[in-house]
């Protein structure tokens, strides 16, 4: 599938932003509520970009099968990554450790800056319009006819 280097380089600039909204979120984080703050800064942008790598795994994996499975994939993939969402959010939100305001901007800002890097990564990606398809004469041509 061609689209497979696109979801890499989502991944890679996904994963840096992910760096980049920890190291600013954990300094907001200490300067609004200690080593809560940090930690819930760490904890909203992991969520953020643990759901990203879901995703793109999920496409690049499910681009090996059919179309019926690649649509089972990818939708049990939004599946789960939706009751883990809901999961961690009724955990979290009653710790004593969490600072729920640092957690939900991180959360946000990495969710924002995630769309950023999908739109950005693909707007500037070189794909033909179609993929992985076989023209009349080109199989010939390939097996020497």
């Amino acid at each position: 599938m061609s689209a497979v280097p696109v979801l890499k380089r989502v991944l890679l600039f996904g994963s840096l932003l992910a760096l980049v909204i920890a190291v600013v979120g954990s300094l907001v984080g200490f300067a609004i509520a200690g080593m809560s703050g940090v930690a819930s800064a760490l904890v909203g942008t992991g969520m953020a970009m643990v759901f990203l790598g879901v995703t793109s795994l999920s496409i690049i994996i499910a681009s090996r099968f059919d179309l019926a499975a690649f649509f089972g994939i990818v939708m049990g993939a939004w599946l789960l990554k939706f009751i883990v969402f809901l999961v961690l959010v009724f955990v979290l939100r009653d710790q004593p450790w969490v600072h729920t305001q640092v957690l939900f901007f991180s959360l946000v800002a990495a969710v924002i800056g995630t769309l950023v890097v999908d739109v950005v990564v693909i707007a500037k990606a070189r794909m033909p319009y179609v993929s992985d398809v076989t023209l009349p004469g080109e199989s010939d041509e390939r097996e020497g006819r």
